[in-house]
């Protein structure tokens, strides 16, 4: 077996808790989004993602009240759409630098993210959220600005997390044979798409978040752990 040369990791639920996302994020989003898209409209990268929300909607870009009301409604629906991911981070970004929050992490997350970059293994992010919202996560986290243990990463525009396609565009992007590639997430369903694609894979059950246990897992396809720190690399490879 070809030794691990990339770790990717997802965000909610691997490196940071469920409960920050949807119980502090999503609601400063979705109670500043219309105020922000009234005051920000014109800007070039609002302007960009109404567009696109419009388009993806079949509603007329100029009327803004009505994508303003679907925007707030596929927060509600927790909708990966991009263009929508694309206006949390910038209103996230607000958030983060008027110290309204600082994301969570557990415990574990910073040590681990820290070893394997210490290690000269390469750490890239692959999740719903936007490029620019990842990197403002990981720079206004709890431990501090972590951005400079990343190598790279990935959004929804490289496709649904879900989508064997999409790790294997992934793969195609870093260069790297799909086999010399570690995914962890907390979801059976993107490690089974990681899988199909030729990715090793790694269950990352976190027990506090009460939707999986590590006995449960046993006899999953997907070796689990508990903690990120607990990850071998050595024995994927």
């Amino acid at each position: 077996m070809a030794a691990v040369r990339a770790v990717l990791v997802d965000i909610e639920g691997t490196t940071s808790s469920i409960s920050f996302v949807h119980d502090v994020l999503f609601p400063y989003a979705r109670e500043a989004l219309p105020g922000f898209v009234r005051a920000h409209g014109e800007e070039p990268a609002v302007r960009k993602a109404l567009e696109a929300a419009a388009a993806e909607a079949g509603l007329d870009p100029a009327n803004r009240e009505a994508i303003i009301t679907t925007l707030v409604a596929w927060i509600d629906a927790d909708r990966k759409a991009t263009p929508l991911k694309t206006l949390q981070g910038l209103i996230w970004e607000r958030g983060y630098r008027e110290g309204a929050f600082r994301a969570h992490l557990y415990p574990d997350a910073a040590p681990a993210l820290a070893a394997w970059h210490a290690a000269g293994l390469p750490v890239y992010v692959y999740s719903s959220g936007s490029i620019h919202a990842q990197k403002l996560f990981f720079g206004h986290s709890e431990a501090g600005d972590l951005t400079h243990l990343f190598s790279g990463w990935f959004d929804t525009t490289s496709g649904g997390k879900r989508d064997a396609a999409s790790y294997a565009g992934i793969a195609q992007t870093l260069a790297l044979a799909p086999e010399t590639i570690v995914f962890l997430s907390d979801v059976p369903e993107e490690l089974d798409a990681a899988r199909t694609a030729g990715l090793l894979t790694v269950w990352v059950i976190r027990e506090e978040e009460g939707r999986y246990s590590l006995s449960a897992a046993a006899n999953s396809a997907h070796p689990a752990i508990g903690r990120l720190t607990d990850l071998d690399i050595a024995a994927l490879g």
